[in-house]
């Protein structure tokens, strides 16, 4: 037996793994469903899933008041204030570099946060975040808990934004864990999920001995039907551009049917 799903057309722009930059600005704010990243920082906040994920890491490496929050989500009228701003403050080629156009940001979806470490005189556009000490404990955790770096080193003329170690966006396990082993970015990661489809799709074993099988499928004009196998856990997530990513969870033992 199969169960069977429909989609809207609008469901595109819904999900853990929107695609948003430039060339594909928001299109559905997400600003529901939102809570503190940490209690000292109230106005400072994440969607539910990420804001408990976040938390669970900082407890695994006992961060403490080491590592704060800066910016979480940003209504549109806050992030074109900060890029006007920006352009006032620090010109042009700085803003291109490290703030987004109001829409193409994904602090917009509730989904990013820029952490710092806790000091004096923080930078507020580029805090620091270096790759040592309790920076690089959150850094080796962070794949596990669902966040990746999303503007990593080398990547600048994929992403269009400079190197910002300090920026994590929450995209869900295992697509973290698939990025960081393969060395995606989330522009990589979603072009190269477009050519994995139902029945051919990426098959990721997890420690916990299910695997999850993760493929794309474009979306109608009007509606998306999906059929999944009978009872299966899944997930499913709009890129934010021509269609869903499907993450069906199965137990080793019994295979893919």
């Amino acid at each position: 037996m199969k169960q069977r799903m429909t989609l809207k057309r609008d469901q595109i722009y819904c999900g853990n793994l929107l695609l948003v930059n430039a060339q594909h600005p928001l299109q559905s704010p997400e600003g529901n469903d939102l809570l503190p990243v940490d209690l000292r920082f109230p106005e400072i906040l994440l969607r539910r899933e990420a804001a408990n994920m976040l938390q669970q890491i900082f407890r695994k490496i006992d961060a403490g008041d080491e590592i704060i929050p800066v910016s979480g989500y940003r209504s549109g009228e806050e992030q074109t204030a900060i890029y006007e701003n920006s352009l006032r403050e620090n010109g042009k080629e700085f803003t291109a570099k490290y703030v987004a156009l109001p829409d193409c940001s994904e602090h917009q979806t509730g989904l990013a946060i820029d952490l710092g470490l806790n000091q004096e005189n923080l930078d507020w556009i580029r805090p620091a975040f270096p790759d040592e000490g309790i920076c690089a404990r959150f850094r080796e955790a962070a794949a596990g808990y669902g966040f990746i770096e999303r503007y990593p080193q080398g990547k600048e003329a994929v992403t269009g934004i400079s190197h910002e170690p300090w920026h994590f966006r929450y995209v869900g396990y295992p697509h973290a864990r698939i990025m960081e082993e393969r060395g995606l970015c989330l522009e990589e990661y979603m072009a190269f999920l477009e050519t994995c489809r139902e029945g051919c799709g990426l098959v990721y074993w997890q420690a916990d001995g299910m695997e999850a099988e993760i493929y794309y499928v474009p979306a109608e004009d009007d509606k998306t039907q999906l059929i999944l196998p009978e009872r299966a856990v899944y997930q499913v997530s709009g890129n934010n551009v021509n269609g869903f990513i499907v993450t069906v969870y199965h137990s080793s033992l019994e295979g893919f049917r």
